[in-house]
Parts: C-alpha cells; sequence; structure tokens
C-alpha cells in the first residue's frame, strides 16, 4: 500500500459539514452569547469524517470587515456542534468527550475545553482554538517525527491513569469491534470446508487482541492525523477526544504508524525505535493489529453513510495498510 493508492480519500477535505449560517439562529445566538461577542468570521474545517459542525470562530471586532483585534476584546475559539436528533450517536460521543476532555491534566498537549452546552437539541462544546493546520498526507518526513516524538510526552502525563480521569477499559470496548475474522472462519468452514490458513491466523490473532489491550494509560483509540494539530508554536496537539480508554502506551502510536505504512514508511521500525515501543511484545501488536484490520474490513463493505462520502474509502484504505503492516510482520510477503 503506497499513498499513491490513496486518492480516493481527499485528506484534509472529507467533511460534509454545516456552516455557521446553517445552525438554528437561537443556537448561533446562544453560542455567540457564551463567547461573550458577536461572530465577525468563521473558518470550518474541513477533514474528519463527521457531519458535526466544527470551525474556529472570530468573535467580536468589527462585525462589518469580520476584523478581530484581541485589544478590543475579541477572541478566536474552535466550537463543534451536532443535532441530538439528527446524529444521536454522534452527539453521545461529543458528551463523552467533554467529560473527558474537562479532567484532562493541563500538561497533556490537548486543547482545553472552555465549556459545553445543550439546547435546542444541539450538543455544542467550546475549546481554545490552537493555530495551526493538520499534518499533511502523505506524511511528511519531518512532521511524523514531530507527531511520534510529541506522543511520548502525552503518554507521560497520562501514564498511570491521572486520578479524576474514568474511562472504560479499552478491551471491553475496542474488542466489541473485532472479530471479522473470527466470523469469516467460521463461514468458510461451514460444511467441513478447509478455512484459508492466513485467515484462521488471523482469526486466531483477533482473539488475542482483548489481553493485548490491557493497559494503565489514557489512551485516545482514534488517532489519526486528522485528530492532529501541529502547532504555529512548534508543539503538537492532539484533538477529538471521543473514546479514550484506559489501554497500553504504545497504542496510539500504532494506529498513527499504521497510516505511515500505508504512505510507504517502515512502520515496524519506527516501532521499534520509539520509547513507547520499547520491549513491547510483538504478538500483543499483531494481535492489535489483526483486530483492527478486521474492523475497518468489515466498516469498509457497510452501506455508504449520509453526510460522510469518504468514510468507506478511509475504512478501505485503512485495512490495506493495515493488513500489508501485518503481512510483512508475519512474513506473508517477501
Amino acid at each position: 500500500m503506497t499513498a499513491s493508492q490513496a486518492g480516493s480519500v481527499p485528506h484534509g477535505a472529507t467533511a460534509v459539514r454545516p456552516q455557521w449560517a446553517d445552525l438554528p439562529e437561537p443556537l448561533r445566538d446562544r453560542i455567540a452569547e457564551r463567547l461573550g461577542g458577536e461572530v465577525v468570521a468563521t473558518a470550518s474545517q474541513g477533514s474528519g469524517f463527521t457531519p458535526g459542525f466544527a470551525s474556529r470562530l472570530v468573535f467580536g471586532g468589527d462585525s462589518a470587515t469580520g476584523d478581530a483585534d484581541e485589544t478590543r476584546g475579541t477572541g478566536h475559539a474552535f466550537v463543534k456542534a451536532v443535532s441530538a436528533d439528527r446524529s444521536p450517536a454522534i452527539a453521545d460521543s461529543y458528551r463523552a468527550e467533554a467529560r473527558i476532555a474537562s479532567r484532562i491534566p493541563p500538561a497533556a498537549p490537548v486543547p482545553a475545553l472552555r465549556w459545553t452546552l445543550e439546547e435546542f437539541d444541539w450538543v455544542v462544546l467550546c475549546f481554545d482554538d490552537v493555530p495551526g493546520r493538520p499534518p499533511a498526507r502523505p506524511w511528511k518526513p519531518g512532521e511524523l517525527t514531530d507527531v511520534l516524538t510529541a506522543l511520548t510526552g502525552l503518554a507521560q502525563v497520562l501514564t498511570p491513569v491521572p486520578d479524576g480521569l474514568v474511562v472504560p477499559q479499552a478491551r471491553d470496548w475496542l474488542a466489541q469491534d473485532f472479530g471479522y475474522w473470527g466470523r469469516l472462519a467460521r463461514a468458510s468452514g461451514a460444511g467441513g470446508s478447509l478455512v484459508d490458513p492466513q485467515v484462521a491466523e488471523l482469526a486466531a490473532l483477533e482473539g488475542a487482541a482483548p489481553d493485548a489491550l490491557d493497559g494503565d494509560s489514557v489512551v485516545h483509540c482514534d488517532l489519526r492525523d486528522d485528530n492532529v494539530i501541529l502547532g504555529d508554536d512548534g508543539r503538537v496537539w492532539f484533538c477529538d477526544w471521543n473514546w479514550p480508554s484506559r489501554g497500553p502506551a504504545w497504542l496510539d502510536l500504532v494506529t498513527v504508524l499504521i497510516s505511515a505504512c500505508g504512505d510507504g514508511y517502515d512502520a515496524t521500525a519506527l516501532l521499534s525505535a520509539h520509547p513507547l515501543g520499547e520491549g513491547v511484545d510483538s504478538e500483543a501488536v499483531d494481535a492489535v493489529l489483526a483486530g483492527l484490520a478486521g474492523y475497518f474490513t468489515d466498516s469498509s463493505l457497510q452501506p455508504a453513510v449520509s453526510g460522510s462520502p469518504y468514510l468507506r474509502a478511509h475504512q478501505g484504505w485503512y485495512a490495506q495498510a493495515t493488513l500489508s503492516w501485518l503481512a510483512l510482520r508475519r512474513g506473508w510477503v517477501g
């Protein structure tokens, strides 16, 4: 899998989001009230795979020109919002993010949650706006290095799980999405038929994934390039904490390296050289990769999702990238 095979996923422009003017007027008024000034400029964010509102907002200043001046009481914020009626699952994930984000230690490279509101059937979260941009894809070597380095600092803050930060066990909920290879093996072996040896190996590895997910770190569990900001100040920030869990500190490193493998990097070498990958059980990594590969494969075959036209192509790309890395690690390819 190389970057040239990922052309069907336009990184940075995958989301179909409502604009500021599309939000109900009473909701816009309420957001402006909480911000402390009229919204005078917006910049919708095009990355991600959900149909929620996600925009950088400038508030206060000259409403006629959209100019902003911090000395005149104007400011910047990042606001995300979703209709609980139209997208109940996403609304629940926003509520979970709000509970978690408010308890993440300030030392973590995570934009601070300012406030939340739930009115007019919408769930709204307001964060500090971090000036910056997502990493380029395919990954640039320097940017990939910066993100991988920042993961070490993130893990240091979130290991062990900070007091007061209650998150589910990764093995309890993430492993619920695993099982594709086992189902495939059972279906293909029905009636006494021989099961493809590689499918059988994938099913066995997948079965070991829950134990491999034991750990005492808070992990993001959905860490991709579109959940990362390369700050203008040189810092790397990690956003969108919708699915944080208690698990092994190396899990987020592995999920980032899946995309690096798909972009042509030697992911195993990067894993081995990284502090979070030092001494990690190779079989545990392979078990999680098998589970993720099955999840991405199964998800990519599901019907298209309204409001997220690139989701299935994205999942198909990740399925191929994950399987490619696992095949190299297991010696299935030369």
